[in-house]
């Protein structure tokens, strides 16, 4: 099948003679080349990578301080509206895996996603300017100060929602591009697509850290403009390393244009309309040789009306059987890991917020904005990576015989378990942030400095960052070679839809517990002021729901089939 390149005038010349001479990629063939693919290939999208990374943290990782300040919301008011719009970002990828899985390619759906993520970033730094442009006088709302007017909030929300978009588009398919540039079939190459999600987390953590340090410091003591635009330029940057690797890399056969949801839902309904078909052991004899014997229930999707297996017949295919039995198989796993993505959706805002009440002083006259200390959670990733990578994985491999030392899902596990000690530490600190400030008589001035450290918040972050290291990392190496070939996009995205869920779970959470601990004459958890606040109750009830996960993931774990062979 020749590469599908019609309508897309794009670079054509460029992708199609890289794609002639990728085509030993077929398992066939050996596909190591001196001409395309591999790590020469895989640098520039680690590179992509990390402007990526920067310009998305750039806005994320300081935007609740941003909606609690000049746009004038309280703090479960933008806790929810932050988490909200990373839970959108984050499934918005299950669209851009379609996109690029069958339809447009995973090339043409990253230049077109990057453009539309520069024009978003480019209009958020155009938004942080519209209150001086326009002269609308900030109005004081109870407690709260806006400087916007009703117009430049939508329009602000416009900008992010699009670079949301633009993030969904390109996300998904960067990543399994750069692990595309290496051969699953050759062993050699096998062992360093392995180690590409490693140096992929390596860098996309070095672009976090840079910008936690350098957008979050811009943003707090010179202005909101400066800091977006910064990421606008770093993403300019990244396009155009992207460009320069265009004849380096391997391109996989772009899709039939059917939406792999589409077949994964048709097996689903053909199965159902089946259900009451009578079977015998007969009856699917000869297909056996080609179908698993796991969720046998979806073999009936097979079955024609009449119940006849005759080609001309069956409503789907062996392959479409397989494809969902793949991703049915994968739920488990999947939702037993929300919990993880709970506690992780808390750094970027009540951690951040825990930060801006504490004495940030580093020298006379410079504070370290609360935003950066997110920053000690990529360092200690970028850290660890590399020891993990070359110190670990051999030790642990000559005692288990396992080329990654140990399985995914055990590594998977053990991140999990660091989350729930994450937040058992984390409740500790916040206890004791309110007692300093009991003890100082502050608890009802709440915009006084809480005369302790904010270095103390520094082990939740560690720990934030060590789970990361296990888990975050080995999840996309999971989904991505858990789904077939032509799922490899969409593997990418339900990995990243696990964040995106636990982000809108964190938003219900939030507004829960506001509506039953809120209201008139009582003290939210989540109160405006923090000193008055029970954060520390929150973290003790993540911590415990981390830990019934931890279980559950463990009974899921010891029955899971790796499609490619093992166990856990």
């Amino acid at each position: 099948m020749a590469p599908n390149t019609q309508n897309t005038p794009l670079l054509d010349h460029d992708i199609e003679v890289a794609v002639s001479e990728s085509k030993a990629s077929s398992p066939s063939t050996s596909i190591r080349s001196s001409t395309t693919g591999g790590w020469r290939s895989a640098s520039f999208i680690i590179g992509v990578g990390f402007a990526e990374r920067f310009a998305f943290y750039g806005v994320s990782s300081n935007l609740i301080t941003f909606l609690s300040g000049p746009l004038g919301e309280s703090t479960a008011t933008a806790a929810v509206h932050v988490n909200t719009w990373s839970g959108t970002a984050a499934l918005l990828p299950m669209l851009g895996a379609i996109v690029g899985d069958s339809y447009l390619g995973r090339y043409r759906t990253i230049l077109l996603s990057t453009m539309l993520y520069i024009l978003g970033l480019g209009l958020l730094a155009f938004s942080a300017m519209l209150p001086s442009l326009s002269g609308f006088a900030c109005e004081k709302t109870s407690e709260f100060t806006s400087c916007y007017s009703q117009l430049e909030v939508i329009f602000f929300y416009f900008s992010l929602y699009l670079v949301a978009l633009g993030q969904g588009g390109n996300k998904p398919c960067i990543q399994a591009f750069g692990a595309d540039q290496f051969n699953g079939q050759d062993p050699v190459e096998s062992k360093a697509k392995s180690s590409f999600f490693n140096w992929w987390y390596f860098g996309i953590c070095s672009g976090s850290l840079c910008t936690r340090l350098i957008s979050s410091y811009v943003q707090d003591n010179f202005s909101w403009v400066l800091g977006f635009g910064l990421t606008c330029i770093v993403m300019i940057l990244g396009l155009f390393v992207f460009f320069s690797g265009t004849r380096t890399y391997r391109y996989s056969i772009i899709g039939n244009g059917q939406s792999p949801f589409r077949r994964i839902g048709k097996v689903f309904i053909a199965a159902f309309k089946n259900w009451r078909a009578n079977t015998t052991s007969d009856t699917f004899g000869n297909m056996h040789h080609q179908s698993s014997e796991q969720f046998k229930f979806l073999n009936k999707a097979l079955l024609a009306p009449d119940s006849n297996l005759k080609e001309d017949r069956k409503q789907c295919t062996v392959f479409e059987v397989e494809e969902a039995k793949v991703v049915l198989s994968l739920f488990p796993i999947w939702s037993t890991c929300l919990v993880f993505a709970i506690v992780l959706a808390q750094m970027p805002t009540f951690f951040t917020k825990q930060g801006g009440t504490l004495d940030r002083t580093i020298r006379a006259g410079i504070d370290i904005p609360a935003a950066s200390l997110q920053s000690f959670t990529s360092l200690i990733i970028i850290r660890l990576i590399p020891l993990y990578d070359r110190i670990f994985v051999p030790i642990a491999s000559a005692f288990t015989g396992k080329p990654s030392g140990i399985t995914t899902l055990q590594r998977i596990g053990t991140g999990i378990f660091l989350s729930a000690v994450s937040m058992i530490v984390a409740a500790f600190i916040e206890t004791k942030r309110l007692e300093t400030a009991e003890e100082f008589a502050l608890l009802d001035m709440p915009h006084a400095t809480i005369p302790m450290s904010v270095w103390w918040l520094i082990p939740q972050y560690l720990l934030i960052g060590v789970s990361d290291v296990f888990t975050m990392v080995v999840l996309q190496e999971f989904f991505y070679d858990q789904v077939p070939n032509k799922l490899r996009s969409v593997g990418v995205a339900l990995y990243l839809s696990i964040f995106g869920v636990g982000d809108f779970f964190s938003s219900f959470l939030i507004s829960a517990i506001e509506e039953a601990t809120g209201g008139e004459g009582r003290v939210s958890w989540f109160s405006n002021n923090l000193n008055r606040a029970h954060l520390n109750y929150f973290y003790w009830l993540l911590a415990g729901l981390s830990i019934a996960e931890l279980g559950v993931f463990t009974y899921f774990a010891k029955s899971y089939r790796y499609r490619s062979g093992g166990t856990m």
